[in-house]
């Protein structure tokens, strides 16, 4: 079975296709199902804390928008 020069691309991306086709297929199908729900949300149980920000070293310059891209 010999395949035209001018469709060795299209039988390439159709065989690259169902090969990841059939892997997904294949993992889908061995995922275990996804137990009950958690009873809260965990964005809900954390506390952030506002009042005493960690500080941050900043390393370099600082950010300048070039409004001007003529003008360097």
């Amino acid at each position: 079975m010999l395949i035209k020069e001018e469709n060795r691309n299209m039988f390439l991306l159709a065989t690259v296709t169902l090969c990841c086709v059939a892997v997904a297929g294949t993992v889908a199908l061995f995922e275990l199902a996804p137990g009950p729900a958690p009873a809260t949300q965990v964005a809900e149980r954390a506390t952030i804390d506002v009042g005493d920000p960690t500080p941050v070293r900043v390393v370099g310059a600082p950010f300048a928008p070039n409004v001007n891209p003529r003008e360097r």
